[in-house]
């Protein structure tokens, strides 16, 4: 912990847990906290009230304690300094002399329950009547359970060894806090096969990170959460051997313990409070306490994985060496193609020119020589090293190709195609070793074999970026023909008429401006129209077409590349206009394209946002330019989760439900990696977070809307249903409607419908795809988890975030699934009155294939 200033301690806060009639306790009496509580079976809650704690920059509310004779547990909420960020938790700390008001110094977390969402100072915890342990925020929001309900539990206790516990009447635990770890083990503590370690983001973010520490199988596993993940240490549990004053059990697979036929760490007992926490950096720490102050006691991956050997110890595309830091050098002809990261090598480095996908014959394999990754798991076997390059070369979401030569066979080896690229290593003057473990290869190669592995970084060629200005050639030229004078006078006519309309709807809008102005929510950038028109280059670069205008790429005059969309149109410009400004005028989430700023100048109506280099996700999927490469397997599956994480965020994270209303490819935007961004906002509905079902006219797009539309009566599940389409579609390569298909192909849910029915699924998957047929159960589960989205009834349909759930692998699909997509929709006849329904929307019926396309 770092000391805390004057300021720090003046502001300090500290939060207590205060039990009515259970617990009667004093500061002077130090901590006077039970061990276990018991209720008679009914509900009980405790609040916070807030008390200092000494020497930290951290708040604690305890409500349970145990100790032994060196460490100390205690069981409440932990807080940051200013009580805005709390989680239910197990602490450790040293036991030593009461010197305090509370008798606690520095805790450590070593358990949470709702690290991904906290609560502030005030929350409660309740233990229900019917045997479930709640944490509520201060809004009175559910935001954790044991799931527990239905069972007898009348008591809570924390254990010795700091485990937390439900137990029923014949003192059976039902639920227990070991068997969901966090990010620390404590001594004793057991993970099973199938238990893993999460760290956290940053050692001031208590959130979930990207590195994670797992049992599985029979085997140790460190890995970096990227898709598919990229371990960094592989050990088989037979390798460990005594280490250190800790003890941490690995049960292989199928194994429940008797403690002869455990594999683990096994270490002298101490006199000292200690642990070990998986950090936000990927290493394995263990720690114990010195007297003072926490103090570290081993590294206990670096002996195997080496100070280079960890994913982001140099940051993206950063080169390790010894400890330090820097960049890919440059090509043997002098160009430079990567640049450290805000100028710091130790952040990572940058690619100098993005990649671009639109681009791909300019891409070119630099070799990045004496240099290893720290992970390889091939995705090719048996090939020559051309062949492995080529094959990344004609991947679009290949960064790298990483070649390891046969020790036998000489001519060839295994290939391995990463789609990201974390810290490289250098092998030159390093002296790594090869290493091999299991079906997960780790593989380093020592200077003595530096020649067996090489490592081809993906750039695009810097060259050949410049296009050359388009060639004057003496073209055919066509003289215009002489119109007779009815048709000119018949277009002179055309164009009156138009003016007048125009000059009218222009005066009308003028009039409109400064209350069109006033409605904006808190834009920080208004552009002119003439800056605009400028960084458009007179809107020459065009780059779509909408329903309500056209998009335009743009420069703005500091450099920040933009796409500007002109609104056209009379009656539904401002009404678009409005709808996309209120709706992500002031919301921002990796998922959502952002909203920069605006043009509302007289009639003209414009939106700049940021520019997404790979375009819509259409013209991938749909192959419209058939020079664009097919989307890998890892990559359409990135997609889909950040559609569906963008889509949550809009349902149920921001202070108004939002529903998009017009979910499809066009609307879908991809940034350099592509990550995918929700975009188009001009058809969306902001409703209150309490309002489950609104009337709302029919908008949206066919062959993408939800049966339900009929009604007029809709939820945020029209937008699950648009989703599953799209799903369908990013898996099949191919529009809901393709009337270039056979008639009995022609409507994709149909064919879909079939195929289930058959059990012929992956029939219908893309064929350019080859990767897609190699993980056929994995296409499989995502055809269902579509199926899921399409049910016809929507009550059947899952709400966004459980389909976050599910792609993050920690729910499953629904078992119950009804393929019959086209069948008709139960007819609704209670009508639902929606308070904040347009004025002018009017409902309008449509037949269900003109919604979710023809059948």
């Amino acid at each position: 912990m770092e000391a805390m200033n004057a300021n720090q301690k003046k502001n300090f806060r500290f939060v207590v847990f205060f039990l009515t009639c259970l617990v009667h306790s004093t500061h002077s009496q130090g901590l006077d906290y039970p061990a276990t509580i018991k209720t008679a079976n009914r509900s009980t809650m405790w609040k916070t009230a807030p008390s200092p704690v000494e020497g930290s920059l951290v708040q604690v509310a305890p409500f349970l304690y145990r100790g032994t004779n060196d460490t100390q547990f205690i069981c409440g909420f932990y807080c940051n300094f200013d009580g805005t960020e709390c989680l239910f938790s197990v602490l450790i700390f040293q036991n030593k002399p009461i010197s305090s008001s509370s008798g606690i110094e520095s805790p450590q977390l070593v358990w949470s329950a709702n690290r991904d969402n906290p609560v502030k100072a005030g929350a409660t915890l309740l233990l229900t009547g019917d045997g479930g342990l709640v944490v509520g925020d201060v809004d009175g929001a559910t935001v954790w359970s044991t799931n527990t309900s239905s069972k007898s539990v009348p008591g809570i206790t924390l254990t010795a060894s700091g485990n937390l516990e439900l137990f029923d009447e014949n003192n059976d635990t039902v639920w227990e806090s070991v068997d969901h770890p966090t990010d620390t083990l404590v001594e004793g503590q057991t993970l099973y096969s199938g238990m893993e370690l999460t760290a956290s983001t940053s050692t001031s973010n208590w959130s979930e990170g990207m590195f994670g520490l797992a049992i599985k199988g029979s085997q140790l596993i460190g890995y970096v959460d990227t898709n598919p993940p990229q371990s960094y240490f592989i050990m088989d549990p037979g390798v460990f051997s005594p280490y250190f004053a800790f003890t941490m059990y690995v049960f292989a697979e199928g194994m429940k313990a008797p403690r002869d036929s455990v594999y683990g760490l096994d270490i002298l007992p101490g006199s000292a409070a200690r642990f070990m926490k998986l950090g936000p950096d990927g290493h394995f720490r263990l720690y114990e306490w010195g007297g003072s102050e926490w103090g570290e006691v081993a590294d206990l991956l670096t002996s195997y994985t080496g100070e280079c050997g960890y994913p982001m110890v140099c940051g993206k595309y950063g080169v390790c060496s010894k400890g330090e830091c820097g960049c890919p050098g440059a090509a043997s002809d002098g160009t430079i193609y990567f640049k450290p990261l805000n100028g710091q090598p130790k952040l990572g480095c940058e690619l100098v020119t993005p990649i671009s996908c639109e681009r791909y014959e300019d891409h070119i394999l630099l070799e990045l020589k004496n240099t290893d990754y720290f992970f390889f798991q091939p995705d090719m076997e048996n090939v020559g090293v051309e062949n492995c390059k080529l094959a990344c070369l004609r991947n679009c979401s290949c960064k790298a190709a990483i070649f390891r030569y046969d020790l036998v066979n000489t001519s060839r080896g295994n290939c391995y195609l990463p789609s990201e690229i974390f810290s490289l290593r250098r092998t030159e003057g390093n002296n790594y070793r090869v290493t091999v473990y299991g079906n997960g290869t780790l593989y380093t190669s020592s200077q003595d074999d530096n020649k067996t592995i090489l490592t081809f970084a993906k750039v695009q060629n810097i060259q050949n970026i410049s296009a050359s200005a388009p060639k004057n050639g003496k073209g055919n030229n066509i003289a215009l023909p002489i119109g007779s004078s009815l048709g000119a006078l018949f277009v002179v006519l055309l164009l009156i008429g138009a003016a007048i309309l125009y000059l009218r709807e222009e005066k009308d809008l003028e009039e409109e401006d400064d209350d069109c102005i006033d409605e904006l929510p808190g834009l920080s950038t208004r552009f002119s129209y003439e800056d605009l028109k400028s960084a458009t280059e007179n809107f020459s670069k065009k780059l779509g077409q909408g329903g309500f205008g056209s998009v335009f790429e743009g420069t703005l005059g500091n450099g920040t590349k933009v796409a500007v969309k002109q609104l056209n149109g009379i009656g539904q410009v401002k009404k678009s206009f409005l709808a996309e400004v209120r709706t992500i005028g002031n919301i921002h989430h990796v998922n959502l394209v952002r909203l920069i700023g605006y043009c509302a100048e007289k009639s003209k109506r414009l939106l700049v946002y940021e520019y997404m280099c790979n375009g819509s996700l259409d013209k991938w999927i749909f192959r419209k330019n058939e020079e664009l490469l097919s989307l890998g397997w890892p990559l359409r599956r990135k997609i889909i989760s950040g559609m569906a994480k963008g889509l949550a965020y809009l349902h149920e994270e921001c202070r108004q439900k939002i529903l998009h209303l017009d979910i499809k490819p066009q609307n879908i935007l991809l940034d350099e990696n592509f990550d995918a961004k929700v975009a188009d906002f001009g058809l969306s509905k902001l409703i209150a977070k309490e309002q489950s079902r609104v009337v709302a006219t029919m908008r949206g797009t066919p062959g993408y809307m939800a049966p339900e539309w009929m009604s007029s009566v809709i939820t945020d599940k029209v937008d699950v249903y648009s989703f599953g389409v799209v799903v369908l579609e990013i898996l099949c390569g191919r529009k809901n409607l393709d009337r270039n298909q056979p008639e009995e192909e022609m409507h994709l849910l149909s064919l879909f419908e079939r195929k289930a029915a058959e059990d012929q699924l992956m029939d219908i998957i893309d064929k350019s795809c080859e990767d897609m047929q190699l993980h056929g159960a994995e296409v499989t589960e995502m055809l269902r988890i579509a199926a899921w989205c399409l049910q016809s009834e929507f009550t059947k349909r899952p709400p966004i975030s459980v389909m976050v759930k599910v792609l993050e692998g920690v729910m499953e699909v629904d078992s119950n699934l009804d393929f019959r997509f086209t069948k008709p929709p139960v007819p609704r006849t209670t009508p639902v009155v929606d308070s904040n329904r347009d004025a002018n929307d009017n409902a309008t019926v449509l037949l269900p294939q003109v919604l979710s396309g023809p059948r």
